[in-house]
């Protein structure tokens, strides 16, 4: 490996951290609306979840800095992929949020290596299994749009 293409290495490797710093930013934020929204009977999931993103968060920003990055920040607000008046939608965002989340983490996969790509496999195997739990359905190739036919986009910020 050149020195070229080491440093092409870790500005793709630095790229999908920020990316799934962003999706995670979004996640926080998403579940923001959902713990407002959720049923009482899942009211302790969505705050797992809640918890379980801000973790990640968290270890995200460590990583950016990691590879001497400085950690995108989050928006102030995010545009949701469709209104959430009630519990229903609020379970539908859910599902939404950890797709998602799972798709940016698959990129980190393929970017990274050694202990960050068996990070952000864990991480995409988290966000799967908590989208199945939320939509009760599951694809083949979870995180991977071109797969399962989803975007992988975090919602949009908001200006």
């Amino acid at each position: 490996m050149t020195v070229n293409d080491a440093d092409e290495a870790k500005d793709r490797q630095l790229r999908a951290l920020q990316a799934a710093l962003a999706a995670e930013h979004a996640a926080v934020y998403g579940y923001g609306v959902v713990g407002g929204r959720i049923g009482k009977d899942r009211r302790t999931e969505a705050q797992a979840a809640y918890d379980a993103h801000r973790a990640r968060r968290d270890a995200l920003v460590r990583a950016v800095r990691d590879v001497g990055g400085e950690p995108v920040a989050a928006a102030a607000g995010y545009a949701l992929p469709f209104p959430v008046p009630d519990a229903a939608a609020a379970v539908r965002l859910a599902a939404r949020l950890e797709d998602r989340v799972a798709g940016v983490y698959a990129d980190l996969v393929r970017a990274g290596g050694g202990e960050r790509r068996r990070e952000a496999a864990e991480a995409m195997r988290e966000a799967a299994v908590r989208s199945v739990r939320w939509s009760g359905g599951s694809v083949a190739f979870p995180g991977l749009a071109e797969r399962a036919g989803t975007a992988s986009r975090p919602p949009e910020p908001t200006a």
